[in-house]
């Protein structure tokens, strides 16, 4: 097996990790060549640029350009609705089976490229290698399982009951219309994929706004799309501030659904602001407070390498990410000791290098609020980490060390605020049932762990947590590492607006609304008003 047809995930080893090294060491040295050019917007399949542009450089070397986008207008964000609403029609009305063999191709060209699109993911957002590359590989598997879900119900139809012999009943999920997709930094190619796929393969037309800092995974998503064959209305790209382009897209009369993932501030916004005239679909994931649980009947390896994985990769800027642990007195003391010594041997570095384990948080902004929370510390414990990191190899970028805190009463404020940081808060707990109350004591429900060899403990922990991804002894990573068609990631509580998970079963069918169709096949008959009653 080759090393471009290899699937690469979140933990990869071995001989796969070596195969994997090569292949993306030269396609970065292909990419490290194209950089400094202006990029366009792609609306109605035709290139666009703008009167403003903004540049993009690595949180990892600032002295570095990317390149620059255009900054969007309302003007182009018309534009593009009206393309799509005009791309509309004939999209919807293509069979199912024409759909899937776009993005089947789309998925294949995914992998085809991904190397190069791994290499500039790791550059505008500072993932590792192995998590860019089993991010791309996670877009393709998301294409792979929404495709699944369209042909296994038929296009989404089923056939119904009738109460008359002459009828023939069907249930039909059609699509809405026009879909704002509006993407975050941290998963720039797997979440935008992920939306803009499951949106377009039940019929929609989409337009997609990435985020700033991560325009160029949108860009190349955009372009294997249009190269797989998907009409150039029936999917934009745009790119701009929240203010003009997001604003402007979620607020437009011709959009009729939108999905988004962020904070829960922006998400909840955009979930009571967007329907006015009548109830719109808004789907939201909006992120986490992700507790992990360790009981005296844990495996101490287990947790503290699963906690590691979790509170710390991709520097915590992960939804899923584990930013508090609960941990039974009896083990407390040596788990903290063990925590401590991972996160201090932990790599941070430029996320290009293959030994890098942690690269930088993505801007200046991530620094303020690491500095806020040290601050806030006050009689309680950093046992590593604390600072920026400085020097030579991280002057240029906004680098920061893992860091395990504890000592600080469980009401305190970091304990509760989500901080998208290389950061985790430890306590003691007398009892199991005592870290299930902590860790409910939220506002958010997206992910959780626990760690216990007791069988009956963690069948506790999934009837009474309140959360919509949750693991048990996952030692490669206690709260983080979902995948297409294995794991569906759904949020709870302020984590998310629809009870539904991406990657999970229950997805796409969020994009469609049902319509009911009778159609009298045989001789009319006349009936009474009762025969006739019902809804």
């Amino acid at each position: 097996m080759t090393a471009t047809a290899q699937k690469i995930t979140y933990t990869a080893t071995g001989d796969q990790l070596e195969q994997m090294h090569q292949a993306f060491d030269a396609a970065l040295d292909e990419v490290r060549r194209d950089l400094g050019k202006a990029y366009p917007m792609l609306i109605d399949g035709q290139e666009r640029q703008a009167a403003a542009s903004f540049e993009v450089r690595p949180p990892s070397d600032r002295d570095v350009l990317m390149g620059t986008f255009p900054s969007g207008t309302r003007a182009d964000v018309d534009d593009a609705v009206s393309a799509a609403r005009a791309a509309y029609p004939a999209w919807s009305a293509m069979p199912y089976a024409e759909r899937v063999a776009i993005f089947r191709r789309a998925a294949a060209l995914i992998r085809e490229r991904k190397f190069r699109l791994s290499a500039l993911l790791i550059l505008e957002a500072g993932k590792n290698r192995v998590e860019a590359i089993g991010e791309v590989e996670e877009g393709a598997d998301l294409i792979e399982e929404y495709i699944r879900q369209v042909e296994e119900t038929g296009g989404f139809t089923k056939e119904l009951a009738s109460l008359d012999p002459a009828e023939r009943n069907r249930s039909v999920l059609r699509p809405f219309g026009v879909w704002a997709v509006l993407a975050p930094f941290n998963f720039p190619h797997a979440l935008s994929v992920g939306m803009a796929s499951g949106a377009l393969l039940a019929g929609n037309t989409v337009v997609y706004k990435p985020a700033s800092a991560t325009p160029f995974s949108g860009y190349e998503i955009a372009r294997c799309l249009l190269d797989a064959g998907l009409p150039g209305g029936a999917f934009s790209f745009i790119t701009g501030s929240g203010g003009e382009v997001g604003e402007a897209l979620t607020h437009h009369p011709g959009v009729d659904g939108v999905v988004f993932t962020g904070s829960k501030e922006v998400g909840m916004d955009l979930y009571k602001g967007f329907s006015t005239v009548f109830p719109k679909p808004c789907i939201t994931e909006m992120g986490g407070k992700n507790p992990a649980i360790v009981t005296r009947h844990a495996d101490l390896a287990k947790a503290v390498e699963g906690v590691a994985r979790s509170a710390f990769g991709f520097s915590g800027q992960k939804c899923s990410a584990c930013s508090r642990v609960y941990v039974e007195r009896p083990v407390y003391d040596d788990f903290i000791t063990r925590l401590t010594t991972r996160a201090a041997e932990l790599k941070v570095g430029d996320p290009t290098d293959r030994d890098t384990y942690l690269g930088p948080v993505i801007d200046e902004r991530a620094i303020e609020r690491y500095d806020e929370a040290v601050a806030g510390v006050g009689e309680g414990t950093i046992r590593t980490g604390g600072t920026r990191l400085t020097g030579t190899d991280y002057d240029i970028g906004t680098f920061l060390p893992p860091t395990v805190i504890d000592g600080l009463p469980v009401d305190h404020d970091l304990f509760r605020r989500e901080l998208f940081l290389p950061l985790v808060v430890v306590a003691p707990v007398d009892s199991l049932d005592e870290a299930l109350r902590l860790a409910n004591d939220t506002e958010y429900g997206l992910t959780a762990g626990i760690f216990t060899e007791d069988e009956g403990e963690i069948e506790r922990f999934f009837d009474t947590i309140e959360a919509g991804v949750v693991y048990a002894n996952r030692k490669g990573g206690a709260t983080t590492g979902a995948w297409p068609g294995c794991q569906s990631f759904c949020g709870w509580k302020g984590s998310g607006s629809s009870g539904k998970g991406g990657l999970g079963p229950y997805y796409v069918q969020q994009f469609l609304r049902e319509q009911s169709r009778t159609v009298v096949v045989g001789p009319d008959e006349d009936l009474s008003i009762e025969e006739g009653a019902g809804e």
